[in-house]
């Protein structure tokens, strides 16, 4: 089976799989990189992580993907369209987190660019979210980047995020 979902002109998306445990760990090992998730992840915490990610794949048809250079093949992190509830709706999000040695590239830009071609296009989504922490600069900047909007504030998590948004 073929686990490709996305090209852009530097990246390649691919599903997740449990082989992708040691370089995600890579981020979520991470603190710098985990700075505004609530901790770091460990091994197992990251292989349920994957399990997560691809039930997801078999609920909705979407999830995080695994991001890597198109040429070189080097794993840079993951990128997708989430389920998230939002005021009790089911909202999908554009979500980002990338190996910190590949931050300042625009990746995140160009994946979650194509995560959002993509949901307008192949999935027929009318709307699209994206849930950065309000303190997480870089993340609100990708949103914006996209199209996205900032609509409100709300707490999700446990902390204060934007619900950025953006429609067709």
């Amino acid at each position: 089976m073929d686990n490709r979902v996305l090209s852009t002109e530097r990246l390649m998306l691919r599903r997740m799989n449990e082989e992708d445990t040691r370089n995600l760990m890579e981020i979520f090992s991470d603190p710098i990189a985990m700075k505004y998730y609530p901790s770091t992840k460990n091994e197992s915490e990251t292989i349920e992580w994957i399990k997560w990610t691809q039930k997801n794949y078999d609920d909705y048809g979407v999830g995080l993907w695994i991001v890597e250079d198109k040429v070189t093949g080097e794993f840079l992190g993951q990128c997708g369209i989430v389920p998230q509830e939002v005021d009790g709706v089911m909202e999908m999000e554009i979500g980002y987190l990338f190996v910190r040695r590949a931050w300042g590239n625009g990746y995140a830009t160009e994946a979650a660019l194509a995560c959002k071609d993509y949901g307008f296009e192949q999935l027929k989504l009318s709307r699209m979210v994206s849930l950065p922490d309000v303190n997480n600069i870089p993340s609100t900047k990708v949103a914006e980047r996209i199209g996205m909007q900032v609509m409100k504030t709300i707490n999700k998590w446990g902390k204060d995020v934007y619900v950025y948004s953006v429609s067709i």
